[in-house]
């Protein structure tokens, strides 16, 4: 063997090259058995490496290894932990310097705030709102029930916290980002800070500010002090800043005479006055209780409430809201509609609204406006007498919208703002009645629905009409048999004639045909809120049992009258304040149902105009479709139609304004009973044909199914029968094109516009129609053509 060899075998790696020698102090195979010249070789330790390949953890020289691909890219640990105190560094010198820097200035000026102008259309002034009503308490004037109650709906632990919750204000940033809704995340301390020192701007530069404050304020101040300046700064709604205002507001009393239960309601408002005030909304009813039950149990919760005391608690009606000057007629009505359409759309919240500088340009038109305010006079209220006990109960409301761009045109709200404060336009508390049937049909020919026995449904399509019949589902009946008007029966009768009649036998098994939560997403795409209140998907949905508003009502109408094309309403056109132009949200129109359902609910809807209930409505002197409807026990009739160019929707109700309740309109206006046909349709005409004086006559341009035009046939005139009782009704033999005996006349009466009738001809059998019928009742609408 070389000694080069030798030299590799010693070494147990490569050998060193040629003319290679060691430095001083070194001695070949220095990782591995060798030692310095002349010294025996030192064990190798573990991570020792050789000048070879060596063994793990050794490159043979000491170095750790370079790393290499990807871990290149990777921090080292010192890298990390220096990057987390560098911005622990930062933030904390961010928050110092903050605090330092963040002064707590003057108060804002709130209490002399500007008015609010609202504008016709025309740019006209509409009404002038604003005044701030507030008048400051000390906490020693706040009954500690009262304050508990307010601490138990917004800040349970506002006595042993801090000024500032940053949990809460990241779950909130969290859950308005993962679209949960806004929230503020804000403890009293923050929210006095907003309400007294700074505005309701959602700016990050203001909640910077709110932050920052809001901790040097709860160092200067005490809990005490901040707890009374919340109370005396909040706004509860009906323009009262603070608790006394509101006490005076709501129960007519000063703060200190709250007890518990109005303590509670009044806590219950700070989260957000409009949608918990059952006065001015008696829809929110239900939500308002809710709230109060949180703020009650968050109280035994707290211990600041006993069991025994909570669980005899009734919920405290407030008083009724009063008018501000200025507020008289419709212009109350109006503002506050407009006002609830900015802050539920979120274009502006309720304090920052309240707080005023806007200018406000809605979409009512003042001719139409003033053109709804003589119609309902002169058709209804001229009628009532102060005799009549009944007549006090009688309240109308009405909306009109025009179908092509869904503007507002009018909105009538009651007789006086000042005299009766709740919006009958825009209230969800009481029935549809029959003006529900046609979303049924629309429903129908929009999902290609049959019979149960597999027949399209068409305007001609036979149904079944007899009173109280069960409706059949497909393993049959499903425990539903509802009554027509009158209790009368009407054998088999077309999807037409059962319109023009408002046969609800028929339109219960249309909709179980059909399918409940089919016809509930027809009505929810035509335009009714989806959260309206009784709208369930069942068969009763045909007959009208939801409770949504005129103007919900009106909105869907205008839909159909669109040929199904759907946007949402809107009552504003411009809203500005100083040289600021605040956004506003676009309509997003889209194609709610097809045209072909839109148009062919229009053709058998003319034909309740041309031969039906609604016959009252030719008065326009216009083509028109529409249906008439009448809530349970007659406490509400409704009229809902629309021209080409206009969809309008008049209700009549009836309320004791005293008591809030419902009341029954028998025998209103000297009327045996109210309808649709009567008072609403002839508001609406009157309405109509003034709205649309100096502009040309449209007719509709509809574009029907398959299978919805009349069958040709020659009809011959028969004498008209001698009795009032409808007789047994033949069934034509090979539906859908049925073959029908002679008729009698289907025209309109004497004294009304004349125009070619777009419906059916009648069924042989029903009486003729009587002109010059009272407007209440008898008649079209008392007898036979009555609707439910």
């Amino acid at each position: 063997m070389s000694d080069e060899h030798a030299q590799r075998a010693a070494g147990g790696g490569r050998g060193a090259p040629a003319g290679w020698a060691p430095r001083a102090g070194e001695g070949p195979g220095r990782g591995g058995h060798g030692g310095r010249p002349g010294e025996p070789g030192r064990p190798r330790r573990p991570g020792d490496g050789g000048n070879g390949d060596g063994g793990p953890g050794g490159n043979g020289n000491g170095r750790r290894p370079r790393r290499t691909g990807w871990r290149r890219l990777l921090p080292t640990w010192r890298m990390v932990v220096g990057g987390i105190l560098l911005v622990v560094l930062l933030i904390a010198a961010g928050l110092i310097a903050g605090y330092m820097l963040v002064q707590i200035p003057a108060a804002n000026q709130a209490a002399v705030a500007e008015s609010n102008v609202f504008l016709y259309a025309d740019g006209s002034q509409l009404a002038r709102d604003g005044e701030v009503n507030r008048e400051s308490v000390p906490l020693s004037k706040v009954p500690r029930d009262v304050q508990h109650a307010v601490l138990a709906a917004e800040d349970r632990d506002f006595y042993s916290e801090s000024a500032v919750n940053p949990e809460a204000m990241l779950r909130a940033a969290w859950n308005t980002v993962t679209g949960k809704g806004k929230q503020s995340g804000s403890t009293i301390t923050q929210q006095y800070v907003k309400n007294y020192y700074l505005g309701q701007e959602q700016t990050i530069s203001r909640k910077v500010k709110e932050f920052f404050i809001a901790i040097k304020l709860d160092r200067e101040e005490s809990k005490d002090d901040i707890l009374e300046g919340y109370l005396n700064t909040s706004y509860f709604g009906r323009n009262a800043y603070g608790i006394q205002a509101a006490s005076q507001a709501y129960y007519g009393k000063d703060s200190d005479k709250l007890n518990t239960a109005e303590g509670a309601y009044l806590a219950t408002l700070l989260n957000a006055p409009s949608l918990y005030d059952v006065g001015a909304h008696p829809e929110n009813q239900a939500r308002a209780t809710a709230r109060w039950n949180y703020v009650l149990d968050g109280m035994v919760k707290k211990k600041w409430l006993s069991q025994a005391d909570r669980s005899a608690m009734k919920f405290p009606a407030p008083g009724k809201a009063r008018a501000r000057l200025g507020m008289s007629g419709q212009r109350g009505y109006l503002v506050e509609a407009v006002k609830d359409y900015l802050t539920s759309n979120k274009i502006v919240d309720e304090q920052t609204l309240a707080r005023g500088g806007y200018r406000i340009t809605t979409t009512v038109e003042k001719k139409k406006q003033d053109a709804f305010v003589s119609a309902v006079q002169k058709q209804l209220m001229d009628e009532l007498s102060d005799d009549r006990a009944v007549d006090r109960y009688v309240r109308a409301g009405g909306a009109s919208v025009d179908p092509r761009t869904g503007r507002v045109v009018a909105l009538y709200g009651g007789i006086d703002y000042t005299k009766q404060f709740v919006n009958n336009a825009t209230r969800r508390d009481f029935q549809v009645g029959s003006t529900f049937k046609p979303f049924v049909f629309t429903s129908a020919v929009a999902n290609d629905a049959s019979t149960q026995d597999g027949r399209t449904i068409t305007p001609f399509t036979l149904y079944d009409g007899t009173n109280k019949r069960p409706v059949q589902g497909p393993n049959g009946p499903v425990g539903y048999a509802p009554a027509n008007e009158d209790d009368r029966s009407y054998g088999q009768i077309t999807v037409t004639k059962a319109t023009d009649l408002s046969v609800n036998a028929v339109y219960a098994q249309m909709a179980q045909d059909v399918g409940p939560a089919k016809v509930k997403d027809t009505a929810v795409a035509l335009g009714i809120p989806s959260n309206t209140p009784d709208l369930n998907a069942n068969p009763s949905i045909a007959l009208g049992v939801a409770n949504a508003s005129v103007l919900d009502m009106a909105q869907a109408y205008a839909t159909l009258a669109n040929h199904g094309r759907h946007g949402a309403y809107t009552l504003v056109d411009k809203v500005t304040k100083g040289a600021e132009v605040v956004p506003l949200p676009g309509q997003d129109v889209k194609q709610a149902v097809t045209r072909t359902a839109a148009d062919t609910t229009t053709s058998i809807l003319e034909s309740v105009v041309d031969n039906g209930t609604g016959r009252g409505a030719q008065a326009a002197g216009r083509p028109a479709a529409g249906k008439t409807g009448t809530a349970e026990d007659d406490k509400a009739a409704w009229f809902a139609g629309y021209t080409p160019d206009l969809a309008t929707v008049v209700a009549v109700m009836g309320q004791d304004s005293e008591t809030g309740e419902h009341k029954s309109l028998y025998g209103a206006a000297g009327q045996a009973r109210i309808n649709g046909g009567g008072f609403p349709a002839d508001i609406w005409a009157a309405y109509t044909a003034a709205a649309l004086s100096g502009t040309s006559v449209k007719d509709f341009d509809l574009e029907l199914e398959s299978g919805a035009r009349m069958p040709t046939m020659e009809p011959t005139i028969p004498a008209p029968p001698t009795t009032s009782a409808p007789p047994s009704i033949p069934a034509p033999p090979t539906p859908p094109t049925p073959s029908f005996p002679p008729l009698p006349p289907t025209g309109p009466p004497t004294g009304f516009p004349t125009r070619p009738p777009t419906g059916p001809p009648s069924i042989p059998g029903l009486p003729t129609f009587i002109p010059n019928e009272p407007k209440g009742g008898g008649g079209l609408d008392g007898g036979l053509l009555g609707d439910y």
